[in-house]
């Protein structure tokens, strides 16, 4: 079954890095993200050979809604934008004649491996029977997370999605709704629905295999990809320093000076 699953995610992210060098444009990767994660659950529960549980048929819908929102946001963000992304650009521009060969191994195939790891907790569920029915506070606590990291994540990209909509707002920095609270409400919302994924988990395997994957995704969201990376965008923009100044960057909490904007 593990074999089965990692032939599948690296028959899938090559599949897009075909599309990616036909339409010339890396940024497609952050398409495919989401729906990786969607396939390593499926095809984990399609190759084991334990009967499934109401908790393990739970957290595959939950995957499911979320990797086909994300996607899906992601895919219509990148067509209106018509062109590759900033970051990829960049990179390509950086990597020279070179830059087919290492996109490959630097962006699609360390995705590829990314997603396994920190989509371990959905293959791990379905390599032992359950003997642990739903209803725990686990179970309770996993969910209500989930959920609230989930809406957080959707309405922060939509509020931003319609600040950028308004001509007026070109160049600006939105400081208003979720945003005002967190300078990255979206990438907490994201880290705290898969912290519930892991605690939904726990009743299925072990501390370490339910939770090393939505840790792994935390770091990745503080120190990599996410904030320290898209606020390299920012640098110099009086604006934004003055946000930054008074806004948390991750966890949403009350702004340092009330009442500026």
């Amino acid at each position: 079954m593990i074999f089965a699953v990692i032939l599948s995610v690296f028959l899938f992210f090559n599949l897009f890095y075909i599309v990616a060098r036909v339409k010339n444009d890396f940024s497609i990767i952050d398409t495919a993200w989401g729906l990786s994660f969607a396939l390593i659950f499926y095809c984990s529960y399609f190759f084991s050979p334990y009967s499934s549980t109401f908790r393990v048929d739970l957290m595959g819908a939950l995957v499911l809604i979320w990797a086909l929102r994300l996607s899906g946001y992601i895919f219509l963000r990148s067509r209106k934008l018509g062109k590759e992304d900033y970051r990829y650009a960049q990179w390509r521009k950086d990597w020279g004649e070179k830059a087919n060969i290492i996109a490959y191994f630097k962006v699609f195939m360390l995705q590829a491996l990314l997603s396994l790891i920190i989509a371990s907790p959905l293959l791990f569920i379905h390599l032992k029977p359950s003997s642990i029915g739903f209803g725990t506070a686990g179970d309770y606590i996993g969910l209500s997370l989930w959920i609230i990291g989930f809406l957080m994540e959707v309405v922060a990209d939509q509020q931003k999605a319609n600040f950028k909509r308004l001509p007026e707002n070109e160049g600006k920095v939105l400081d208003q709704g979720l945003w005002r609270y967190s300078r990255h409400p979206n990438y907490f919302g994201e880290a705290l629905l898969w912290w519930g994924m892991g605690i939904l988990a726990l009743a299925e395997i072990p501390f370490y295999q339910a939770m090393f994957g939505p840790l792994l995704l935390n770091i990745f969201l503080l120190k990599v990809s996410g904030v320290s990376l898209l606020e390299e965008k920012y640098i110099g923009n009086s604006e934004y320093d003055t946000y930054k100044k008074r806004t948390n960057a991750f966890i949403p909490w009350r702004p340092k000076t009330d009442g500026v904007h």
